[in-house]
């Protein structure tokens, strides 16, 4: 199996059609037919089938596009490093909106500082979102909440933030102590995430277990948003300390909530060792080391590191 044979069956899969992919690749239709010919003979399944509208892959051909599509680009990344006589390629990298606002530019910056020859992809999104991209192979490497791990990804828990009751300190019924645990909140009108939101979750299981009666007086499902309604003085919000990362000193009290379960895990999830390249394992690495620092410097709010 050659890298052309790759190159050619993802073009084609890309333009539809046979001719349009010769033309484009510069080679007659015939010469790419029989590369393709070849190609499936060596795999004994069918690639591509023809239909009146072009040319389109199997339930195999779908499979194999996924992993040629990866084998080409690790291929261009190690002619990249061969060229720069460094590490270079790309990564791509997921995180939360919260998780964002505290790891994003110390990781972009270690990144800048370790491997500047890396072009580095950050997406912001929710981690289902992030899991959902991962699973699609359109992500490299994501900081995923309280995850069931997919068979193929590379899983790593990393750290674990309590959460905390946050609003104006003159929203009435907001606590003034530093710790609270739920019963004290009263008729605290709180802003949370919708059911479909992880952190709800969280919240509604650590509710049940404490007894407590919430009165949710917004829902939102984008931390922006969110905080924006909370910093308007709407009501409070149970989030992990990182939320508070954009938000000006001073203007909110944050009290933590001592109740048993008020803590998210955040996991740093990857596609598996062998379909990673260079510049990904890199970037999983520095993306760790810098989560690491930042807990232990204490510059990361309610965090303490996995023991394991």
């Amino acid at each position: 199996m050659e890298l052309r044979q790759l190159r050619y069956f993802v073009r084609v899969v890309e333009l539809g059609s046979m001719g349009r992919a010769a033309a484009d690749l510069g080679v007659v239709t015939s010469a790419l037919s029989q590369q393709i010919s070849r190609l499936e003979g060596e795999l004994a399944t069918r690639l591509l089938q023809r239909t009146s509208a072009g040319v389109v892959p199997t339930d195999a051909g779908l499979a194999f596009l996924h992993q040629a599509q990866l084998a080409l680009r690790h291929a261009q990344d190690a002619v990249h490093a061969a060229q720069q006589a460094r590490l270079s390629g790309h990564a791509s990298v997921g995180l939360a909106p919260s998780t964002s606002g505290i790891l994003g530019v110390p990781f972009i910056e270690a990144m800048q500082a370790r491997y500047p020859g890396v072009r580095l992809r950050l997406v912001e999104s929710l981690s289902g979102n992030l899991a959902s991209m991962l699973n699609a192979r359109q992500l490299d490497i994501a900081v995923l909440f309280e995850t069931s791990a997919a068979r193929r990804w590379s899983m790593l828990p990393l750290l674990d933030e309590r959460l905390f009751v946050m609003g104006l300190p003159s929203l009435v019924g907001m606590p003034t102590a530093r710790r609270v645990r739920l019963g004290q909140l009263a008729d605290l009108p709180l802003i949370l995430p919708s059911g479909s939101h992880g952190l709800r979750a969280i919240a509604e299981e650590i509710f049940n277990r404490s007894r407590y009666q919430p009165r949710i007086v917004l829902e939102v499902d984008g931390l922006a948003a969110l905080m924006d309604a909370v910093r308007a003085g709407v009501g409070a919000t149970l989030q992990p300390g990182a939320a508070m990362a954009r938000v000006p000193e001073g203007l909110l009290h944050r009290a933590e909530v001592l109740d048993r379960g008020a803590r998210r895990r955040n996991v740093l999830a990857s596609l598996s060792d062998d379909e990673l390249a260079p510049a990904a394992l890199a970037a999983r690495v520095v993306l760790a080391d810098v989560a690491r620092e930042l807990v232990r410097a204490g510059r990361w709010p309610g965090a303490t590191l996995h023991e394991n």
